[in-house]
């Protein structure tokens, strides 16, 4: 049945979401206009990172589709320097993936998301100053097609001379002041048993037999370690010689 003149029909969402973009399309009634609604995407990516030179950098990027994950999914990211409107390619995804091979980021491009999970993450390994600049994440899931593209802009820096100084103050906490602990209780100990030995013998005090075996056991065990020690240095020399 064709419809009268005049027929209008409306439609109204009631929460609007990202997910739907109004298109304006003619109506069939003539005179009339109506509004469409195609699918789209909503894609979200870090506005400002910052990276040091030499220490691998994420770049993330998430989206959020209507439509299921299919193997019609793409993803491409690109590359513009600063103070220029030149961008190039440098990863696109569809069911494999495919980092650049060539130009500044040939071999340091690596796949870091999960398509399944809304992920469209990627790695850069051993960044350089040259690699500042601009870069794009766009994804398409058909009929998924509309959708922002986000940009992240990318800061690389040398660590500064506050962080190496901060390291280096962690290490000397950490193995010099144990060190030094240790250091003052042997002369704290040392101290004690010397002013012993000086109270025993203004006051006469004799070694009991027990006492004098001890020390003669530990003076023995000294020469013989002593001894024992020249052995081994004679026997690596005339190892040595004989290898000559």
């Amino acid at each position: 049945m064709a419809p009268k003149s005049g027929f209008k029909v409306s439609l109204v969402l009631q929460k609007p979401s990202l997910y739907f973009l109004p298109v304006i399309i003619p109506s069939p009634c003539k005179g009339e206009t109506g509004v469409y609604t195609a699918l789209s995407l909503e894609i979200k990516a870090d506005a400002h990172v910052r990276g040091y030179v030499g220490e691998k950098i994420k770049l993330k990027c998430t989206f959020r589709s209507t439509s299921s994950i299919t193997d019609k999914l793409t993803i491409d990211w690109t590359y513009r320097p600063p103070s220029s409107s030149r961008t190039e390619s440098i990863f696109h995804y569809q069911s494999f993936q495919y980092p650049t091979t060539a130009g500044t980021f040939r071999d340091r491009i690596s796949w870091a998301g999960d398509v399944y999970r809304g992920d469209a993450s990627i790695s850069i390994s051993n960044p350089t100053l040259k690699d500042n600049g601009t870069f794009s994440c766009a994804v398409k899931n058909p009929p998924d097609v509309h959708h922002n593209i986000p940009v992240t802009e990318l800061t690389v820096t040398e660590r500064g001379f506050g962080i190496m100084l901060s390291s280096v103050a962690l290490l000397s906490v950490l193995v010099f002041v144990p060190s030094a602990v240790v250091v003052v209780l042997l002369l704290v100990r040392m101290g004690r048993k010397s002013a012993g030995l000086k109270k025993r013998n203004k006051s006469g005090y004799k070694k009991s037999s027990i006492e004098v075996s001890d020390d003669t056991d530990q003076e023995e065990a000294d020469d013989c370690m002593a001894r024992l020690c020249v052995r081994c240095a004679e026997c690596l020399d005339s190892d040595y010689e004989e290898t000559y």
